[in-house]
This record gives C-alpha cells, structure tokens and sequence, in this order.
C-alpha cells in the first residue's frame, strides 16, 4: 500500500526561503508519486512559529496554489522544538509516516527517497544523519560534535551527528505523544520511544535563503536543555565533587595542625585568599547547576501548554 507521508517543516522568519522550499518539495512529492512511495493525499505542513515577517501570509498563498501544502499558525512564538512537536501531532491522524525537516533545504531532499523506501522495509523511525561537516565553521564543527559527545558521556541516548530530519511512523507519533514533558529536546526523546530504526547518511547543504535562526545562543540553550532534561549526571558530579573536597580539606587540616606544632607556619595570606575565591566561585557553579535543575521542576509542575494553534489550513483528502 502506498504511504500518506507529510512533511513537517517548522518555520520562523523564512519569507525567503519558503519559495524555493515548497518549489523543491513539491516537485519530491510528486515523484516519490510516480515512484509508489507517496499517494495523492501526502503533503507539506508548514508550521509557523510566531513569525515577524510575511511567512504566514507566504503560506496562506502557497495553500490557495499548491494542491500538497498545508499550514499551521501558532499563537505566538514558542520555538523550534514546539513548533516541531505541533507539525508532527497535527500530521499523526493524517499521515502513515511524517519526516521532519528544515525550511532552509539543508536537509538534502535528494534523501527523502532513502527514509520512506526504509519504512516500507518496517521501520518506525529513521534518523537523519551527517555525512561530515565541511560547511560548518571550525568552531560550529567542534562545539557540535563536542556536544554529542558529552550527552554520549552523560549517558543520554543521542545519534552521533542527527539533528531533527528524520522520519516517524504513526506508530512512533503516537508514542511520542505520550511524552509529556514541557522541555523539550526531540533529539533526545525519540530514541527513547524504541522499535525499529534505520539511518539515511546525507551531506548538509548551504541556506537558499536567508539568515540561520539558531545562533550560538540558542544552540547552548539547546544543549543545556538536552543535558539537564534527559541525564542526573551533572547533580551527581558534584556530589562527588564535594566528596572529593571533603577529604581534601581533612588533608590540609592535618597539615595545618602539623605546620602550627612543628614551628614551620608561616604568613598564608595569598593562600588563603586564593581557596576562598576558589572555593567560592564552585559553590556558585554547583549552586547554578543545582538551580537550573530546580527551574526545570518548576516549569514541568505548571505544566502549561507547549503550543498553540491560532490557525490551520488543510487540505481535504482524497477518497
């Protein structure tokens, strides 16, 4: 049986890019149609994340004209992450398979063939992932990679160089409505719903369009939210931490008291000072650790709404 598959494409500010997109992507869909691996009813969902600029009127355009696009307005701004998790719980009833992807073409089209054929052989989910990282700048290549690295480390189950584009079943979509959590980080949750998986290997393109709307600002806030929402680690580390100083300080007791009996004691000002802000400075670090733990308590206990949805516009599907 041939598959309903969705593509879900978060979007924010992306007047420029949003033509050449839905001009690429429809041009997919219809040959994954002549190839049998799409029916007439797949499509496109564009997901508007609060935009400031003209996508929202960009869409509503491109809904009126394209027989395979849909849109979803959200109320407000409320992130890559949310805007995400709305396509794909908008695509769940619609769809046999949603495949996520950016609205810049950095995702490789050229790959969508490879997840569905991988679908069609029984898989659930199908990850997305990097050939190499030659378009990234030295820093974005070692930060990114550092990254996965130290969720690895962390023990949080991550796939080395994926970002969202892949592939979900009905099946997947339902389990990962399940996942209740308000902090989001996909990357993380996905792998955690299990059954069968696959990977695509793809090389990442340049923009076609526009500016990126992840700056090293949002790509640490993500990190962060990655780290503390899937891995206690941090929280144990510094138990041990303070373990570790515990004896150390026992040590240098020992050795005072020693000093003080044997004549050797001397004036310990520079010494002194340095340990205390030292010492200070972890207590603060450990304390912000411990804090940023307690903001994510905070945030899931109030449990409000990840999303939104001021506006949907939908195509009526064919019997």
């Amino acid at each position: 049986m041939t598959p309903t598959v969705y593509f879900v494409i978060p979007c924010y500010n992306e007047e420029e890019a949003l033509p050449e997109t839905v001009r690429q992507l429809t041009a997919k869909i219809e040959s994954m149609r002549a190839q049998g691996l799409a029916n007439e009813n797949s499509r496109m969902l564009l997901v508007d994340d609060g935009s400031k600029d003209r996508t929202w009127q960009l869409v509503t355009q491109l809904n009126q004209d394209n027989p395979y696009v849909e849109g979803v307005k959200l109320a407000h701004n409320r992130g890559h992450q949310n805007a995400l998790l709305c396509g794909l719980m908008t695509a769940m009833e619609r769809c046999d398979c949603a495949i996520s992807l950016d609205a810049d073409l950095q995702d490789d089209v050229d790959a969508l063939d490879e997840f569905v054929k991988k679908y069609l052989e029984g898989c659930d989910v199908v990850y997305g992932v990097r050939n190499k990282r030659d378009t990234d700048t030295w820093f974005k290549r070692t930060t990114a990679e550092g990254f996965y690295k130290v969720m690895k480390l962390l023990g949080v189950d991550v796939v080395f160089n994926h970002a969202d584009y892949r592939l979900m079943s009905r099946r997947a979509l339902e389990g990962l409505s399940e996942y209740k959590e308000v902090n989001l980080f996909l990357r993380g949750m996905v792998p955690l719903i299990g059954y069968r998986s696959d990977y695509v290997y793809y090389d990442r393109h340049q923009r076609v369009a526009g500016e990126s709307k992840y700056p090293l600002k949002k790509m640490i806030a993500l990190a962060i939210d990655g780290i503390s929402s899937f891995s206690v680690k941090p929280l144990k580390l510094i138990s041990n931490f303070g373990i570790l100083v515990s004896v150390l300080s026992v040590f240098g007791l020992l050795y005072a008291l020693v000093s003080y009996f044997a004549g050797w004691a001397v004036s310990g000002w520079t010494a002194i000072v340095c340990s205390i802000w030292l010492l200070g400075g972890l207590q603060m670090l450990c304390l912000g650790v411990v804090g940023g733990y307690i903001g994510k308590i905070y945030s899931e206990v109030k449990a409000r709404p990840r999303y939104r949805v001021e506006e949907y516009l939908r195509k009526e599907e064919t019997k």
